[in-house]
């Protein structure tokens, strides 16, 4: 059975009807319907036995760039060189905003090295293309608020411009986990014009859906949110 045959026989119809109406801007075409925990079992049986890392070609299904990007995350025991130029070779192929989040989540190489990998996401911070920059936000969120990173983290989010819808969700969903973690190193950001206006809604608008945040801090959110200008 080839890896694809082995997809098509997981496949959920109805689970890939409810997964295309979260992500609008794939065809459903390119859903199988193949739940994440399927997708990780594969993955670690491939990476397990050194298999070669499956590649999506052209009009792949969404699962299968998925399963090569979970592929990619677990090769713990490749040298740092290889797995970067792996990593900046599957970017491109990120068209979803699960694509992009299900892969960084998966990168469990990374805490090892973060210096070569906070200097190789760099670019990816200055991108004007929606998804290489969702995907500099995200790997800022997973990997990068903790310790010395945590400032500049703050910083290159704030630097983050394109206009695209998944790019400033991420930017947002970044700087409300921010805030949890670290809210007094956090709400400069939120209360003055560092952030497009939208992001900073957006933010104050999740921290508010937090379940983490004490009641004074609530109280200063709610505060924030209504001194903002109504439009923008």
């Amino acid at each position: 059975m080839t890896l694809r045959e082995e997809l098509c026989s997981l496949a959920e119809p109805a689970y890939g009807d409810f997964q295309a109406k979260l992500m609008p801007g794939v065809p459903r075409q390119r859903i199988l319907g193949v739940r994440l925990p399927q997708l990780r079992r594969i993955a670690a049986r491939i990476a397990r036995s050194g298999g070669s890392l499956p590649e999506a070609g052209q009009g792949a299904f969404v699962e299968e760039v998925m399963l090569e990007g979970m592929v990619l995350g677990r090769l713990k025991d490749r040298p740092t060189e290889e797995l970067l130029a792996l990593t900046a070779a599957f970017v491109p192929k990120i068209d979803s905003w699960a694509v992009c989040d299900t892969f960084c989540a998966g990168l469990i190489w990374v805490p090892r090295r973060r210096e070569e990998v906070w200097a190789f996401l760099q670019p990816y911070f200055d991108s004007g293309e929606e998804y290489p920059a969702r995907f500099a936000a995200v790997m800022a969120m997973d990997y990068f608020f903790t310790g010395e990173y945590f400032a500049p983290a703050l910083e290159r989010l704030a630097a983050i411009r394109p206009e695209a819808y998944y790019t400033r969700m991420a930017v947002a969903w970044a700087y409300s986990m921010a805030y949890v973690q670290r809210p007094q190193q956090t709400l400069p950001y939120l209360s003055g014009e560092r952030l497009p206006l939208w992001t900073r809604r957006k933010a104050l608008q999740k921290i508010l859906e937090s379940r983490r945040i004490t009641p004074e801090q609530r109280e200063e959110i709610l505060s924030l949110r209504a001194g903002l200008p109504r439009r923008g």
